[in-house]
Parts: structure tokens; C-alpha cells; sequence
């Protein structure tokens, strides 16, 4: 039997109170509390993780930086990219962590490849990547063997804070973006949380994504 996976759209959210929801819920959940996928954006706000290295901040102007307890090195949110956190038991699934974080690397892989472009998966630095620029990122935290914090997906953002900082610790990087390869519109964010949750479905098929009605 699958486990439900509450999947739900939260729009734009602070970084701070919506990290501390997820460090709360993981602290206090139980073998019974139900996995979630929460999809939502940030305003501008630059996160470091556990291992981000002063150095890798260069021009940071007034977008606050957050020392994070996620895994890897600095990174930008912002209006227009798609942030998705997964707060799941990955013991009762009874998958391995490196199982979880490629299963969900491999799903935002084929949410891109979707929109025709031709992205591919990067094992050594993790993340997404379409003509050796970055277009999704992965940072997670496994605590009592349970997943939060998670990835995002550069949809229609202004890219441009990404040159304030070395993105996720590499020099010289360059971002992209879904808008850089298909019309903007509208509902192009609609579109990409649709193409991330059938990403992940695909990859993940111990879970049942169920969206809320909102979701």
C-alpha cells in the first residue's frame, strides 16, 4: 500500500516561519502523521546551507541572507521560481536516502524534459541542469529518518540575484529558466507545479500524491 502524500499550493510565503513549520512538523511527527508536498514561492531571500562557505557570498545588497540547516552550499528563492518541500518518511517507505534524493532528482528531470527542453540529471552536482546551465536545485535535510526542506524549478523569475552569490557553491555558474525556452504566461507556474508533481509521481511510486484542493 502507498503512503498518501498531501500535496498543497501555499503561494508566496516568508522563508523563516515556512523553515521553522518544517522543522516543527518533523520534530513532532510520528509513524502515523501523513507525508506532505508543500509547492509555494519566496520572496527574495538568499538560504546558506550547511556547508555554505562565507566566500560563496559576493554581492548580496539588501536580500536577506538565512544560515539554513539544509544540505549544500548558498542559493537565491525569489517571486517566479517554484519551491517545493517534501516532508516525508523516508524510513517507511523503506527506500535509502540516496534512493529518495535521485528518485526526486530524476523527477524534476523528466518535469523539464515535459516542456520539450532537453535537461539532464547531474549525480556529482546535484541539481538540474539544460546546456550546463542550472535550471532546478536540490537541498535536503534527513532527520529520524524523515526528508524536509526539499527543491526548486526557475520558472519566470528575475535570474539576476543568482550573480550576487557562486550558485550552490560553483564560480562562473549560469542559471536558466522554463521562460528562456517556452512563451511566458499566465499559467506557466500552474503548469510547472502540474509537470513537478507527475515528475515526482513518476519517480516516486511509493507515494500517492493527493492534491488539496487548493494543490
Amino acid at each position: 500500500m502507498r503512503a498518501v502524500l498531501h500535496t498543497s499550493w501555499l503561494g508566496r510565503r516568508d522563508y523563516e516561519p515556512t523553515w521553522q513549520a518544517m522543522q516543527d512538523l518533523t520534530q513532532t511527527r510520528d509513524q502515523s502523521s501523513p507525508d506532505q508536498l508543500w509547492l509555494l514561492d519566496h520572496p527574495p531571500v538568499y538560504t546558506q546551507g550547511q556547508a555554505g562557505k562565507p566566500e560563496h557570498l559576493l554581492l548580496t545588497g539588501d536580500i536577506p541572507v538565512v544560515q539554513s540547516d539544509r544540505g549544500g552550499q548558498v542559493t537565491y528563492h525569489g517571486p517566479g521560481q517554484l519551491v517545493g518541500y517534501l516532508l516525508v518518511d523516508i524510513d517507511r517507505l523503506g527506500i535509502s536516502t540516496r534512493h529518495f534524493v535521485e528518485a526526486v532528482e530524476d523527477g524534476l528531470t523528466a518535469a523539464v524534459r515535459s516542456f520539450g527542453i532537453a535537461a539532464v540529471a547531474d549525480r556529482t552536482a546535484h541539481g538540474v541542469y539544460v546546456d550546463c546551465r542550472k535550471i532546478a536545485s536540490i537541498g535536503m535535510r534527513i532527520r529520524r529518518g524523515c526528508s524536509y526542506h526539499g527543491f526548486s524549478i526557475n520558472v519566470d523569475m528575475d535570474l539576476s540575484p543568482f550573480r550576487g552569490i557562486n550558485p550552490c557553491g560553483y564560480a562562473g555558474l549560469s542559471m536558466c529558466q522554463l521562460r528562456d525556452f517556452v512563451p511566458a504566461h499566465a499559467s506557466l507556474m500552474a503548469q510547472a507545479r502540474a509537470a513537478a508533481v507527475g515528475g515526482l509521481q513518476q519517480y516516486l511510486p511509493q507515494l500517492d500524491f493527493r492534491l488539496s484542493p487548493t494543490g
